[in-house]
């Protein structure tokens, strides 16, 4: 079996344990191999082979890691990314005395509260954080 041939199956692997496991760490490594199994095809010997898949994996790790944002945007109930509702416009009609509100959004009754306490307004809110099942709304 020809060493290129090796390099393959071994990214093919670490691409397959990747799906199983999501660390997505292993994709760099299976950057590392693929360009470790070109070196082969193009003759390079089994130590160059073995240098280049430990440079271009160990690079992609470290350019990963460096890249990847280091602290989600917030919490999770006000991340975009996280939750679809937040960034959403709602209109409040009006408020109750416990400072409170109903309101109609995604064919449901959902209940919201201000953003700041005392800021209550009718009219239209925009969707900064989703509580439980209440919305943490500000005036827009």
């Amino acid at each position: 079996m020809a060493e290129s041939t090796i390099w393959w199956l071994l990214a093919g692997t670490a691409v397959a344990v990747e799906l199983l496991t999501g660390t997505f760490y292993l994709l760099m490594l299976a950057i590392g191999l693929a360009a470790a199994a070109l070196a082969a095809h193009a003759g390079a010997g089994t130590s160059v082979q073995l240098v280049v898949a430990a440079v271009v994996g160990g690079g992609a790790v470290t350019a990963w890691h460096l890249l990847r944002p280091r602290q989600p945007a917030g919490p999770a109930s006000a991340n975009r990314d996280v939750n679809m509702d937040v960034g959403e416009t709602v209109q409040v009609d009006a408020w109750n005395p416990d400072g409170t509100a109903s309101v109609r959004y995604r064919g449901a009754n959902w209940t919201v509260v201000p953003f700041a306490p005392g800021t209550a307004a009718t009219g239209a809110h925009r969707v900064r954080e989703v509580v439980g099942s209440r919305l943490v709304v500000e005036k827009i």
